[in-house]
């Protein structure tokens, strides 16, 4: 039988099985941005100060990014159903012990368990994807899952503001773990036990697989060095600049009271979920069509770097339109978010699991350097004379063209099939 070769999955069951991980990564997102959110009421309640809170929000992605080598191992070992199953374990526990948390150290305590336990929602649905979906819905169901990230954090402004009134913090982060039980519910139902479960879905070999090589076939991979910068600058930058920077440029820079920067991203992350949305629906015609992720990122990457270029070089000039500049900026780099599949089908799938969260850890680390190497830089600015609104300017400039180099570093690369 041919390697390669696997039969489509029944569009019944692979609704199924994506409304089943949508779900639980849907609830993640939530979790991760939350906190923006409840910051006010946090603050208030346990004394926090400016510290205290960002040590708070970066406790998620220290859990996150802890897990990620392990996961990738297990994820090809045990399978993604039993993986998850277990991680949202933990996040149904994290929940709980926010909601009871009576000092900063509890509270952070429990943040970091949510991190942890939130950490496979979306690796082993990528690497379920890459096992038993064609190579075209591979494109689309990452799309899509992403587009349910997008309305988790869109889930986490509003909502969540109104909510809190009705129902306080505790009583939220409560109801967050009842939902997480509900999601592994689902998943138990839904997804195959273990790949032998979905043999006639599977890639399947008549060859015995090859010794495990732990990460090292990851990290020597040609393909995935060319597209690593990329991941750690452009993709880590975007979720940066979406989770943190994009609203104090709106205020200090453009000068939008509080409440116009947040309803500029809320905004920004509705047309993030529309443009994930797009991209689920177009992938599958135009990877019939012969147009792979890379190809769409060479074209497509300059409209991203235009953008920022333009919003480096304005700055306040820019004024009212600024939200608009950076949503344009914050949809032209979803074509970044292809690389994540792109990834997953350079490998075999007995090693999907790993080349993904190798990736996924890619991308966070790039999360915390750019939000943290844009503070340092702002800061560096300042104390060199700069105003608050150039120094502003002159650190976007410098991711900027960091951005520029992983790009250039991407074109320098040979396309891989």
């Amino acid at each position: 039988m041919n390697p390669t070769a696997f039969e489509p999955l029944p569009t019944r069951r692979a609704v199924r099985l994506f409304l089943a991980f949508a779900l639980a990564y849907f609830l993640s997102t939530l979790i991760r941005a939350i906190t923006a959110t409840l910051a006010p009421t946090l603050v208030q309640e346990f004394s926090l100060g400016a510290g205290d809170l960002g040590l708070l929000a970066g406790g998620y992605f220290f859990g996150f990014a802890l897990t990620q080598l392990p996961l990738g191992r297990w994820l090809d070992r045990l399978g993604p159903k039993r993986v998850l199953l277990a991680f949202l374990a933990v996040a149904v526990l994290a929940c709980l012990g926010f909601a009871a948390a009576s000092s900063f150290g509890g509270l952070l305590a429990a943040r970091t368990l949510c991190g942890v336990g939130v950490s496979a929602c979306l690796m082993a649905p990528l690497t379920s994807y890459r096992r038993w979906y064609a190579p075209a819905m591979q494109m689309r169901a990452n799309s899509w899952m992403l587009m349910t990230g997008a309305l988790g954090m869109v889930a986490s402004t509003l909502p969540v503001q109104w909510l809190m009134p009705l129902t306080g913090w505790r009583s939220l982060f409560v109801g967050l773990g009842i939902l997480l039980l509900l999601s592994m519910a689902l998943i138990a139902w839904a997804v195959p036990e273990s790949p032998a479960q979905a043999a006639p879905l599977a890639e399947v070999s008549q060859t015995a697989p090859p010794p495990d090589t732990g990460y090292a076939q990851v990290w020597r991979d040609p393909f995935f060095r060319s597209l690593a910068p990329s991941g750690f600058v452009c993709y880590g930058g975007l979720v940066a600049v979406q989770t943190l920077w994009a609203s104090p440029w709106m205020v200090k820079v453009a000068g939008y009271t509080q409440g116009e920067a947040a309803q500029g991203m809320f905004w920004l992350n509705v047309a993030m979920m529309l443009s994930y949305l797009a991209w689920g629906s177009v992938m599958p015609l135009l990877a019939r069509r012969g147009y792979s992720a890379v190809f769409l990122m060479r074209w497509y990457t300059p409209v991203s770097l235009l953008a920022l270029a333009t919003i480096a070089w304005a700055g306040p000039a820019l004024g009212a339109y600024s939200a608009l500049a950076w949503t344009l900026y914050c949809v032209s780099c979803t074509v970044g978010t292809l690389a994540q599949p792109a990834i997953g089908m350079a490998f075999p799938a007995h090693v999907a699991g790993r080349a993904l969260s190798a990736f996924n850890l890619l991308i966070f680390s790039g999360v915390f350097a750019v939000q943290w190497g844009v503070g340092l830089a702002i800061d560096a600015l300042q104390a060199q004379g700069w105003t608050l609104v150039a120094a502003y300017q002159g650190a976007i400039g410098l991711y900027g063209l960091c951005c520029l180099a992983a790009y250039l570093h991407m074109l320098r690369a040979r396309p891989h099939n």
